[in-house]
């Protein structure tokens, strides 16, 4: 069945799926062609006529990417599908009804890969359940995130806002209401999330965030984003300013973002908060905590967590978890800590029994995610009236014999009610060989939703006495500030 809506810039049409209506490719910017890849996304012409939007679209220029032996091509998807007309959304509608949440929801990538068409993000399960789930593609890696003079920053994030605008101006035409919509990401999404909710001209465009494994204190400064650009130019033999770039063709801009690793963004006040996994994040001279602290974003309902072996991803993948020794584990805590000793006796008291491949695993995951979610979390919390929830995920992926636990992403599919997927599982899947619990699916789906129509996900708030946390495993359990000496370490 065919199904025909009238946005604000022409009519889309779509296609039934089960309970679903889904509508693909939809423009909410005008393509980023030359010069305009390096500027604010401007508003997309009208078209005659009916856009067909039942086919996926192009996403943004991008390598393929893997990790390891593991197979993350339902997370990262098949690579650069390419087409200029890219930032885009993909909407999922039940079948009827008005006045329903909304769910906009932002991949993660590493801020270089991913898009609506990987396969984790179908949301026909939002819509069976009467949400009208949104999906948004961004500029990616240079032309999202580079720090260029002559252009503005954070690019990909200024795409998501407008994506929002797009949101608050087109929602009730699909069944939603524009004035209960949920900004939420994963990884370098949820990052993005918080950068939103710390950015002035979001405000009024969401009623509820959920930032999943990102980090309100990961940002670059202008000095280390600068090291970045004067490296991208280099390699692309340009100068290092947004005219320069703008004659630089698209294929050469994603291969010179796969030449960028390994820069040392360690500064005479700054580590590198991603610890040299990605060469791009936002570029701020406040962190995201730091301006909640201030503020922004108060009104705004936040639901943020982690999993808990957040950095087992970056490590047993690739073969490095194993043959973890004690040098290797002081040598997380130097990238990643003032007082590196003092971090390991602090980490080694609160697991007592951890071997060292947990111990460099542990602070990894803090470093990149857990120390900077809970500054968000405890930055919102402070301010009266907030609704501040906290998760940590528990639940155990038996992938890589075993071994990948519950790493970074292992919670998506459980969130977008996708775990009985076949490409999820298998030996070196990201849920590995035989089924996924489909109740713990169900119940953490049902949460999500449950806070974006309400603000509440289920258990108690945040705050910074008790520091209420639910642990989502097998068994749900809120308990009240996990592991304080952790946290204390970090503040």
């Amino acid at each position: 069945m065919i199904d025909i809506v009238t946005t604000t810039r022409g009519a889309v049409r779509g296609v039934r799926r089960g309970a679903a209506r889904v509508f693909l490719n939809i423009p909410y910017a005008a393509p980023p062609r030359g010069a305009g890849r390096f500027a604010p996304p401007e508003p997309h012409e009208p078209w005659d006529g009916v856009r067909d939007a039942t086919a996926p679209g192009p996403n943004a220029p991008q390598s393929e990417r893997r990790i390891g032996e593991m197979d993350m091509s339902a997370y990262f998807g098949a690579g650069w599908s390419r087409g200029e007309d890219y930032l885009t959304v993909s909407v999922f509608a039940p079948a009827s009804g008005e006045g329903l949440p909304v769910m906009v929801f932002v991949h993660g990538g590493g801020f270089v890969a991913g898009s609506t068409r990987s396969p984790l993000y179908d949301g026909s399960a939002f819509a069976r359940d009467g949400v009208v789930l949104v999906t948004v593609n961004y500029r990616l890696g240079i032309a999202g995130f580079l720090d260029l003079p002559g252009a503005p920053a954070n690019r990909g994030l200024l795409d998501v806002v407008a994506a929002l605008r797009w949101v608050r101006e087109n929602a009730a035409a699909f069944g939603g209401d524009p004035s209960n919509v949920t900004l939420f990401g994963q990884s370098a999404g949820a990052t993005i999330v918080g950068g939103v909710l710390a950015t002035p001209e979001a405000a009024g465009l969401f009623q509820r965030a959920i930032v999943q494994s990102g980090s309100g204190l990961g940002a670059f400064t202008r000095e280390q984003a600068m090291r970045v650009t004067e490296k991208a130019a280099e390699i692309l033999g340009v100068a290092p300013h947004a005219a320069a770039f703008a004659g630089v063709p698209d294929e050469h801009l994603v291969e010179a973002a796969t030449r960028l690793g390994g820069i040392n963004l360690r500064t005479a006040t700054h580590r590198d908060p991603l610890i040299g996994l990605s060469p791009f994040s936002l570029v701020l001279d406040t962190q995201p905590a730091d301006a909640v602290t201030a503020g922004l974003g108060s009104g705004v309902d936040l639901l943020v967590g982690t999993t808990s072996e957040e950095g087992n991803l970056y490590l047993v993948p690739v073969g490095t978890y194993e043959g973890s020794t004690a040098a290797d584990v002081h040598e997380a805590a130097a990238r990643s800590h003032p007082d590196p000793a003092g971090l390991v006796e602090t980490y080694r008291a609160s697991r007592p029994g951890a071997s060292h491949a947990e111990l460099r695993s542990a602070i990894m995951g803090d470093t990149l995610f857990g120390a900077g979610s809970r500054a968000l979390a405890s930055a919102h919390a402070a301010h009266p009236g907030s609704g501040t929830y906290v998760y940590e995920f528990t639940w155990r992926s038996p992938a890589l014999g075993g071994r990948l636990g519950a790493a970074h992403t292992v919670e998506l599919p459980f969130v977008f009610d996708l775990a009985h997927r076949p490409e999820l599982h298998g030996p070196d899947a990201l849920l590995g060989p035989g089924e996924a619990p489909a109740d713990l699916a169900t119940r953490v789906h049902e949460t999500w939703i449950r806070f974006a129509r309400t603000g509440k996900p289920g258990w108690d708030s945040y705050d910074t006495g008790r520091r209420a946390t639910m642990r989502i495993g097998t068994a749900w359990t809120q308990i009240d500030d996990p592991r304080p000496e952790e946290r204390r370490v970090w503040t």
